[in-house]
Parts: C-alpha cells; structure tokens; sequence
C-alpha cells in the first residue's frame, strides 16, 4: 500500500466512524459545518494539551519524564480530529495530499529567501 493509498484508507475509516457516532460531515447544513468544525477544532487544541503533558514541561519539577507512548496516542488523537475537520471542509486525501505539496515548495521557497518578510499571497494557491 503507498502513502496515498494509506491517506485514503484512513480518510475512508475516519467517515466510517463519524458516521457510526451520528455525523455525516458530507451533508451538514452551513450552521453545522461551522458548529463541526469548532467542535474539532477544539478537540485537537484538547488533545494539543494532553501531548504537551506527555513531556517534561515543568521546568521546576524534578519527577517529571517523557511519556513516549503517550505522545504517540495523542498524536494519533489529534489526527483523528484533524481528518475529521478536513472532511468538514469537504477536503479529500488528495485534496490534503495536493495541498501539503503545494505549501511544502512554498516553504522550501521561504527557505531559500531568507523569509524575512511574510508574504500572505505566496499561499493564495494552495
């Protein structure tokens, strides 16, 4: 299986299982299109914060270590929202696939120039 292939595959799983909780993010109304993507949004800045408790983050606390396995749940987690909120926006694998190629040249191209100026049309594009 290529990496696309596994893209799609969890892109398939991933509308398997919202619509096994109750929700079709292929026909939701503009109000819960808005009210789904927050609804992610918000589960993943949550999930953001338990990864950040998977680390050593407490400068003053001597027991603290790294939770290894724990970060790696989390960030499954957060790409469960993630491909969730892109069905919301009606983005398919390809269209996220498309899409981080495009912005990955333009960060290469960011790179290269020094970025020393943001430039908010250099991603009109994407």
């Amino acid at each position: 299986m290529t990496s696309t292939d596994k893209l799609d595959e969890i892109f398939r799983m991933q509308d398997l299982l919202n619509k096994k909780i109750g929700v079709d993010l292929a026909n939701l109304s503009p109000e819960d299109k808005t009210k789904w993507a927050l609804n992610y949004s918000r589960a993943m800045t949550q999930e953001l914060a338990e990864l950040v408790d998977s680390f050593p983050w407490k400068w003053w606390a001597k027991y603290q270590k790294l939770d290894e396995q724990n970060a790696r749940v989390e960030v499954v987690d957060l790409f469960h929202f993630l491909v969730s909120l892109a069905q919301t926006l009606g983005m398919t694998a390809e269209d996220i696939y498309q899409g981080y190629v495009k912005k990955n040249e333009v960060n290469h191209a960011r790179q290269e120039s020094g970025y020393a100026v943001k430039d908010h049309a250099d991603s009109k594009h994407i």
